[in-house]
């Protein structure tokens, strides 16, 4: 069976989660907690660079959210197809993929971070970097949502970046009405069956950081 290497609140671990959902796909949960030493240490041997999500499969892993998909489409495939058989949506799939992951993800995790630091420690300049950047992705996603999902009508490799990244978006950078459509698409992601299973699992970890109620 596979194995999931993740946290249940990382946005990034989410991405898998919802494919592994998708799919009813059987996997084993081994969660990561990269602050205990044990935890950290046992990872860190299988994965030297400390990241996740990762699978596990006959032996082999498997790292990265958008390569752990792919690699699901492959050798587990479901009723869900990931990245679309033709060669122009593939690409156009991973490109939407792409701007989720770099674009919202990256700059989201780095002003989410930044709360944490003290005073003497907060990377203001890289902040305000991070927000220009993600508030210039933000405005691409707004133009871009057309249809029920972010390629169209088909649930893809783009709708599994697009849910984690705009929900903890719109907790680093409240919307608060400029992106409508990207609101309503949000929503949409929400009520996704895959989608709420990640969220309800995160809720205790959601409501004891954030102060969320999910």
């Amino acid at each position: 069976m596979l194995k999931l290497y993740y946290h249940p609140l990382s946005s990034f671990c989410w991405k898998a989660l919802i494919a592994l959902y998708e799919n009813d796909t059987p996997f084993e949960k081994v969660v990561v907690h990269l602050n205990e030493e044990k935890s950290r240490a046992a990872y860190l041997a299988l994965f030297p660079l400390g990241q996740f999500p990762a699978i596990e499969d006959e032996g082999r892993l498997i790292p990265e959210s958008s390569i752990v998909i792919e690699y699901l489409d492959q050798r587990h495939p479901g009723r869900v197809r990931f990245v679309p058989a033709d060669p122009e949506r593939a690409l156009a799939t991973r490109l939407r993929d792409r701007l989720f992951d770099l674009h919202v993800q990256v700059p989201m995790q780095a002003i989410m971070e930044d709360r944490w630091r003290a005073d003497a420690d907060k990377d203001r300049i890289g902040v305000e970097r991070a927000r220009k950047r993600m508030t210039a992705a933000l405005g691409l996603v707004e133009e871009q949502i057309g249809g029920q999902w972010a390629m169209g009508e088909d649930f893809t490799l783009a709708d599994c970046a697009a849910a984690p990244a705009l929900f903890y978006a719109d907790i680093a950078l409240p919307f608060d009405g400029r992106y409508p459509r990207t609101m309503a698409y949000l929503e949409r992601l929400k009520q996704r069956a895959s989608f709420a299973r990640a969220l309800k699992e995160a809720a205790p970890y959601l409501k004891d950081v954030f102060g969320l109620d999910v």
